[in-house]
């Protein structure tokens, strides 16, 4: 699926030349149960890091559990204390893998699948689960730049 590669670098790369001409506010919160831009892009670096992870773990071994607990990550790493421009970095970095590894996807392991439920199993394929890792980095980016 070499068009979700694709597109997950558009996204990355109009995202970074976007912060030329957009000012964002990373520190702000809109209210306190919500994340600050910067948090937004610390819950987009753990997305990153879990589905890179469930994306080469899926080329060799079927249906293993993998669930993401996002308020707590944020929380756990931090990211409103980190450098804004090493989040940013580590955004590239790791975007640019996922995109290396979706574009020398193996053919077969497409339909291959990993549980993502909490409560119970649910089943995802990684075709499935590139696209809508892409449809949720698109939505979170536009939270970021408005």
């Amino acid at each position: 699926m070499d068009t979700i590669a694709q597109r997950l670098s558009q996204a990355v790369d109009d995202f970074l030349i976007s912060l030329f001409t957009v000012d964002v506010d990373w520190e702000a919160k809109p209210s306190a149960n919500q994340w600050s831009a910067k948090q937004i892009l610390g819950h987009l670096l753990d997305s990153a890091n879990i589905n890179l992870h469930r994306f080469v773990r899926c080329t060799y071994e079927q249906n293993f559990k993998l669930v993401y607990a996002q308020n707590q990550w944020v929380a756990a790493q931090h990211y409103e204390h980190a450098k804004t421009d090493d989040l940013l970095t580590l955004f590239r970095l790791l975007n640019r893998q996922i995109s290396r590894v979706l574009e020398s996807y193996p053919e077969d392991a497409w339909q291959n699948t990993c549980d993502t439920g909490r409560d119970e199993p649910k089943m995802q394929t990684i075709a499935f689960l590139a696209d809508d890792y892409v449809a949720h980095l698109n939505h979170h980016l536009k939270q970021i730049t408005g």
